[in-house]
């Protein structure tokens, strides 16, 4: 979705959207991408009859062509998902700079591993990809692709981000067991499922920030209906959430 997200960047750097949704954009003070820079290569059955670049070095470098485009004031943090040029097995290390290191010649980046804590004013946010997630929705009941936010609420709930075995999540065998959630975050951000949703649960904000690529032959196969361009914006202050709709020109 190139030009959704052009429009996105063009957004950041106050050249689109009312004067409110100008005044929005020069607060935004973080980017965060909760893995999935690139879409990968063999990752899904057929998915290279709709790749635009099938080497992977290309696709970080065309990332960091966009990437290179947000504003230097705003930080960008990023950590990998299970389409990038890191090991599939979660907790994933960060990205390997032979991989992005087009990205980080285009801008300063915090490239951190998959999953993280990050502190940002006091707010105390878990950034998790969210690969189990598929585990969870196919395994607990009332759970569907249509609401991340419930899946998230009952890894919240299990204390751990991995808590089922042996299914499609692969899990590294560690001294220490990194997916469980040892202190209670202020704001859970994932992505995986390409759904933008959020919600409270006992006063911590999950937020799955959903992503700008269309509903893909595998996710149609799959049942899952993405809802792509959709950029939820958080308050550090109040945690509330803002949505800016990018399908839309005039940025609802």
């Amino acid at each position: 979705m190139r030009e959704e997200f052009n429009r996105f960047l063009l957004w950041l750097n106050g050249k689109v959207g009312d004067t409110y949704k100008r005044e929005l954009a020069g607060k935004i003070k973080y980017v965060i991408i909760a893995g999935d820079i690139v879409d990968g290569v063999g990752v899904y059955p057929g998915q290279a009859n709709e790749l635009a670049t099938t080497d992977i070095y290309q696709q970080y470098q065309e990332a960091s062509r966009f990437i290179e485009q947000i504003p230097d004031y705003i930080e960008l943090i990023v950590i990998p998902g299970n389409h990038d040029a890191s090991r599939k097995a979660i907790p994933q290390p960060a990205i390997p700079r032979k991989y992005s290191e087009s990205i980080h010649e285009a801008r300063p980046v915090h490239s951190l591993g998959n999953p993280c804590t990050i502190n940002l004013h006091n707010v105390e946010l878990l950034v998790y990809h969210g690969r189990s997630l598929d585990d969870i929705i196919a395994t607990a009941p009332n759970q569907s692709f249509k609401e991340p936010e419930k899946a998230m609420k009952l890894l919240l709930q299990c204390r751990h981000l991995a808590p089922i075995y042996g299914q499609k999540t692969p899990i590294s065998p560690e001294n220490r067991d990194f997916m469980v959630i040892e202190r209670v975050p202020d704001i859970f951000h994932t992505g995986h499922i390409h759904v933008e949703r959020h919600e409270t649960y006992r006063e911590v904000l999950s937020v799955n920030s959903g992503a700008w690529q269309g509903q893909t032959a595998f996710q149609r196969k799959m049942g899952l209906e993405p809802t792509p361009g959709i950029v939820p914006i958080v308050d550090l202050q109040t945690l509330r959430v803002f949505t800016v709709n990018f399908k839309s020109t005039t940025l609802n």
